[in-house]
């Protein structure tokens, strides 16, 4: 249990963000009993088949504890800016929000904002930290806490704490990882805030690196890599928006695999072997060992199930294509 003085219970605090990530830090401060005064989310999104609006994590978490919502599309409205002013916040905590804020609304807080970063600043700034430093093979990451400027993820250090990657971790994983760690650095920060025992540290621009937000052609695998990459890909990817390929012109999902080492003659992208070990492909160097995978329409399962009944759909020889041939 986290030390909690009056000095921060006293704060009056904003909080804006809007998917799961954000909305374990928001559980975190409800369950220290601090005042969360209102909640900011992102509108909500069309999703699944029939389009309907769903809402985001946070803003089901705030009105399950009866916070008032805003979900402005903007914040760089006059209109906007009012509404924050009238809640006269003493602090606003920002966690995967996703809109900008501008000068106007970082000076309205008496302590400023405060911003919780899924990554060991100034590396990985930008939308997809924890997919960036998979797919890079860095061998750490963390969480970064800075109080917030304009810029993109540019602000002053307030804390910040490692954590390794595993071999094994997907985005998945190391986003629950990351989500734990952020919440207890977050709490501290505010903490150190709120007491003016704060002591931020400038970031080095020098070092800064860019996490490219994620879209779906980032996740096709292009067999003319070598395998480590790929492998690296299929776990940055997982769960969304999972690795895939393209076999007799039909997507195919990949959500586990391992690189091997070894070395064929065959062209990148050919089956070598297929049984329940895996499907065995061959890569620029080394090879992709599929373990679980996903046909359209079907759910994601072991291949050994897979090759129980499509066995020739996956025969050695065919080769898997990074997309679609036409005609």
């Amino acid at each position: 249990m986290h030390d909690i003085t009056a000095s921060l219970r006293d704060q009056r605090i904003v909080f804006a963000g809007t998917p799961e990530f954000a909305a374990h830090h928001l559980q975190t401060l409800l369950d220290h009993h601090l005042q969360v005064v209102a909640v900011y989310c992102q509108p909500d999104r069309p999703a699944g088949r029939g389009k309907n609006l769903v809402a985001g994590s946070v803003k089901r978490l705030a009105l399950d504890h009866g916070l008032t919502v805003y979900q402005p599309a903007s914040l760089k409205t006059a209109a906007a800016e009012a509404e924050l002013a009238a809640l006269a916040p003493d602090i606003v905590v920002v966690v995967a929000y996703g809109l900008l804020l501008p000068q106007k609304i970082l000076n309205i807080p008496r302590l400023g904002c405060i911003n919780v970063h899924a990554s060991l600043l100034p590396h990985w700034r930008g939308a997809a930290p924890i997919q960036r430093a998979i797919q890079a093979g860095d061998p750490q990451t963390g969480v970064t806490i800075m109080r917030m400027e304009a810029g993109l993820d540019t602000g002053p250090m307030l804390l910040q704490t490692s954590c390794p990657i595993t071999a094994t971790d997907t985005a998945g994983t190391l986003h629950e990882k990351l989500a734990a760690v952020g919440a207890y650095g977050l709490l501290t920060a505010l903490q150190q805030t709120a007491d003016g025992t704060a002591k931020p540290l400038p970031q080095d621009d020098s070092l800064a690196t860019y996490a490219h937000k994620i879209n779906k052609d980032d996740a096709r695998l292009n067999w003319h890599q070598d395998a480590r990459t790929l492998e690296r890909c299929v776990r940055a990817f997982n769960p969304v928006p999972v690795a895939f390929t393209i076999l007799a012109n039909e997507p195919v999902r990949i959500w586990a695999a391992t690189a091997s080492d070894e070395i064929s003659d065959q062209p990148p992208g050919t089956i070598l072997a297929a049984d329940t070990d895996g499907i065995k492909i061959a890569c620029a160097r080394g090879a992709l060992i599929i373990s679980e995978l996903q046909l359209p329409g079907k759910k994601r399962l072991p291949v050994a199930a897979v090759l129980n009944s499509r066995a020739t759909q996956f025969r050695p020889g065919l080769i898997f294509q990074s997309q679609v041939i036409s005609g």
